[in-house]
């Protein structure tokens, strides 16, 4: 039996990380080098974590057609309700952590009802939340910034793994990488599915071996691998399997891309949409967790235009505001290079002002480059 054989690039997800390497070219010649210092490639890794937790949920969300403005206020509300937990009333970590993510999960659970089960348009019902969640989080600290956390609440969002363990936990990943795609090859090639060269395959893998190995010596170089940014990969590496491997994920994709296609092949649409929103909730909550932890603070501000920087990742990481088309590892790409347009230009002392323009135009651009791919497809 001859397999076909196959090679397929997929020029979006090569083409964020090849703009992602300019701007790092661009961002190192302009700071004589400083830009990757170990120090800064630290800063970034840390600084891109609570968007890219949100850009992860975000993904789901759009991709099943819909949209969340709420999740800055969810943020800083969920914060706010571990700060106070603690602070105030003495509560030692672990059950902050889980009242927390349980409260996230809550009001998840609710804007999803609004929109799944009574019909109403989820930009108005997210519009509200941002509203209501702003408020309540006023409400319940007075407009205090409530402060400091206990220590083993601090390690969420600013402590290190220890090098070996980073080094270890680099290995397992090469590993893995490896052994799924032997996987791949083996279960298309019993199948007779079309096949990539293996050079392609596992020479993919090898540079991502080496890049992945590169980036963690240079986290080790400074104090090791952020705590904030290993939750990331892991909720990451999570849902990329639910997305990709799932029926749940499948129905997603389903839902956005067709809905009513959808609804006559049997896949219940509520349950679904009402699914996402809770994974926002909760995602929300973690992340609120570890903006907390780092800030060693919750605030009122906490959060603010993080719905934004959110959804703007996940537009420039490909996933179209249409829906059915997204994925969350261009997501997490995009909520780096945001990440990075923003600690660059800091770094440089460009004035905020500019920042905004020029993310602003990011995202204009993005989105303009996704509606003429989708007009070239259909003509």
């Amino acid at each position: 039996m001859k397999n076909r054989i196959s090679f397929k690039l997929d020029v979006r997800a090569y083409t964020l990380i090849i703009a992602l390497i300019m701007i790092f070219v661009v961002f190192t010649i302009l700071t004589n080098g400083d830009f990757i210092s170990s120090r800064n490639i630290t800063n970034l890794s840390r600084q891109m974590t609570v968007i890219g937790i949100l850009a992860v949920g975000m993904t789901l969300i759009i991709v099943a057609g819909h949209i969340d403005l709420s999740v800055g206020s969810l943020l800083g509300l969920t914060g706010g309700i571990a700060a106070i937990l603690q602070v105030w009333y003495g509560w030692s970590t672990f059950p902050v952590i889980i009242v927390t993510i349980l409260a996230g999960i809550l009001l998840g659970l609710w804007q999803g009802w609004w929109v799944a089960y009574k019909g109403v348009p989820a930009f108005i019902v997210t519009l509200g939340g941002m509203m209501i969640f702003r408020g309540i989080l006023l409400g319940i600290s007075g407009g205090q910034t409530v402060a400091p956390m206990n220590e083993s609440f601090r390690v969420i969002g600013q402590a290190y793994i220890p090098y070996v363990i980073g080094y270890l936990l680099t290995a397992v990943l090469i590993v893995f990488a490896f052994i799924m795609v032997a996987r791949k090859r083996k279960r298309r090639q019993k199948l007779d599915l079309a096949l990539s060269p293996v050079s392609f395959d596992y020479g993919t893998v090898i540079v991502f071996s080496v890049l992945i190995t590169l980036f963690v010596y240079m986290l080790n170089r400074y104090h090791g691998i952020p705590v904030p940014l290993l939750i990331l990969l892991v909720i990451a590496g999570i849902f990329i399997f639910v997305s990709k491997n799932t029926t749940f994920g499948r129905h997603i994709y389903a839902i956005g891309g067709n809905p009513e296609a959808a609804k006559l092949s049997g896949i219940n649409i509520k349950r679904n949409i009402l699914s996402v929103f809770v994974i926002m909730g909760a995602l929300s909550a973690v992340a609120g967790m570890v903006l907390t932890s780092r800030l060693n603070a919750g605030t009122v501000s906490a959060g603010q235009m993080y719905e934004l920087d959110a959804i703007a990742a996940v537009v420039i990481g490909g996933t179209s505001l249409m829906g059915g088309v997204g994925t969350i590892v261009g997501s997490i790409l995009g909520a780096l290079i945001m990440a990075s347009i923003d600690n660059g230009m800091s770094m440089m002392n460009v004035p905020p002002f500019w920042q905004y323009i020029v993310k602003g135009m990011i995202l204009i651009l993005a989105v303009w480059l996704d509606i003429s791919s989708k007009k070239k497809t259909a003509s």
